[in-house]
């Protein structure tokens, strides 16, 4: 039994070395597109090795679906009020500058290419990074520590620190204020059952008032 314990253990850690070595890849710039295009069919691999079904990080339909999306809705909706009223500016004014958001420059002003990114955010950043970061590795990390109270606690801290490392090309305002969003998207994991709807639908809404904003050129971090 000890022996298949160290076992289990090793391949979490395997896993999620794994895991933050296509962070790191993505943070330096080695991956094209969308790190979640290369850590979804590593979430895939590791759970089909191990014969668990995807309900087993928490991408199922909770009992109570309606409540959950909204939650998710009014999570959205207040994290990114939030992050643009409050968090945003205070991180920024630490640092001396804003996050580096010049690569949606474009957006502003174009429907289509606003459509798009929507599109894009609600697949690759909603629902993938959700099933990865806060299903797949938070799942992991606490596994791997006892799943305790503590080990959930040290889950959640250390994914965000992971999850705002993966958007460093936004600068280090950029960097913390995902790293924040994380933090609470892992929260309301938590919160509600250890489910992803809400986190996923929080995750939609607040990038789809984000990316609105852009459109109107209302947000900080777009440049001149």
């Amino acid at each position: 039994m000890p022996e298949a314990m160290d076992a289990r253990k090793a391949g979490f850690v395997l896993e999620i070395a794994a895991f933050a070595a296509l962070v790191a890849a993505d943070a330096a710039g080695l991956l094209p597109i969308s790190q979640t295009l290369f850590l979804v069919p590593l979430v895939w691999l590791a759970l089909r090795v191990r014969r668990e079904p995807w309900r087993s990080i928490g991408f199922t339909l909770p009992e109570r679906p309606g409540r959950a999306i909204m939650i998710g809705l009014a999570a959205g909706i207040l994290m990114e009020g939030f992050a643009v009223a409050v968090t945003t500016p205070m991180i920024s004014g630490w640092f001396g500058t804003e996050p580096d958001y010049t690569s949606f420059a474009a957006i502003r002003g174009n429907v289509p290419l606003l459509l798009a990114f929507l599109a894009l955010s609600w697949t690759l950043a909603a629902v993938g990074e959700e099933l990865c970061f806060r299903g797949f590795l938070m799942h992991r990390v606490a596994r791997l520590l006892g799943s305790g109270r503590l080990a959930w606690g040290a889950s959640l801290v250390s994914t965000s620190v992971l999850f705002g490392w993966g958007h460093t090309e936004q600068g280090i305002a950029g960097w913390l204020q995902e790293g924040l969003s994380g933090l609470l998207l892992g929260l309301l994991f938590l919160a509600t059952g250890r489910n992803l709807l809400a986190p996923i639908i929080a995750h939609g809404v607040s990038n789809t008032v984000a990316f609105v904003l852009i459109y109107l050129g209302r947000y900080p971090g777009l440049g001149a």
